[in-house]
């Protein structure tokens, strides 16, 4: 399979402006596009902002609603896929969700965050209860977290024996928590043996002040490309061939002995 080049979107666009937040997309998947990216990953509820407080109902959609219907125009204009993170409003229920659209305009996959941060996204929010959701993209397999999720490693885990290649994390990481951005999504990919695209928001939204540090992290722990704490487009690769030598040379799924953790669960 063919190295996948994969941009990484540092931006809170502007809060409580779902279309100012489609602009910032277009431009910023032209800008990936003509670096060769195949695929954009944007944070946590992109499309709207995060700290929008009691306009989340009003600013939450269907997860075929216009927002979708914008980033599938923008995906097959510029042809890459775009995973950004928005409020799902669905049978009554909200959810704090993330949907992959390809590169032909085609939803590949669609995911609600199963863990729930803080009074704010519990107040608004129904955790999800699919915690594996896949989809293929050029040949590698990706899977989708938001956030607080990829903090928990039997999540990651999960996706690992599940043969997820390439992790999409959109986040909204938090002063004073930088720690989790710069060790433990590192860690999280060297011992599931994955690439994690770990995408934040930056600045400053209502009382929270997001970290930035953006990463894509390989296997073997270390940060392929990584954000500062502004406002940034950063692209690195995706590459299967050093996936493969990395789980050879690193067989921890492989040495599991499930039947010692049975006490986990």
């Amino acid at each position: 399979m063919p190295p996948l080049r994969t941009a990484l979107l540092q931006s809170s666009g502007r809060p409580g402006s779902v279309a100012r937040n489609i602009e910032v997309l277009d431009e910023a998947a032209g800008r990936a596009a003509e670096a060769g990216a195949r695929l954009l990953v944007c944070p946590e509820l992109f499309l709207t902002g995060y700290a929008v407080g009691d306009a989340v109902p009003e600013l939450a959609e269907p997860a075929d609603g216009p927002g979708a219907r914008a980033v599938a125009d923008i995906c097959a204009r510029h042809g890459l896929a775009v995973l950004y993170g928005y409020p799902e409003r669905a049978g009554g229920l909200l959810f704090n969700a993330a949907q992959l659209i390809g590169p032909d305009g085609a939803v590949l996959a669609h995911y609600r965050k199963t863990h729930l941060f803080g009074e704010f996204e519990e107040k608004w929010f129904t955790p999800g209860e699919q915690p594996v959701v896949q989809a293929e993209l050029d040949g590698v397999r990706l899977g989708l977290l938001i956030c607080y999720d990829v903090e928990f490693p039997e999540n990651v885990r999960a996706h690992a024996l599940a043969g997820t290649d390439l992790l999409l994390v959109p986040t909204a990481l938090m002063h004073p928590f930088a720690f989790v951005a710069e060790s433990v999504v590192p860690v999280r990919a060297f011992e599931s043996q994955m690439y994690v695209a770990y995408v934040n928001r930056t600045g400053t939204e209502g009382e929270f002040e997001f970290t930035g540090l953006s990463c894509l992290a390989g296997p073997d722990g270390t940060a392929r490309t990584r954000a500062g704490r502004g406002e940034e487009l950063v692209v690195a690769t995706v590459d299967p061939a050093i996936l493969d030598a990395s789980r050879a040379a690193n067989p921890y799924l492989a040495g599991r002995r499930p039947s010692l953790y049975r006490s986990l669960v």
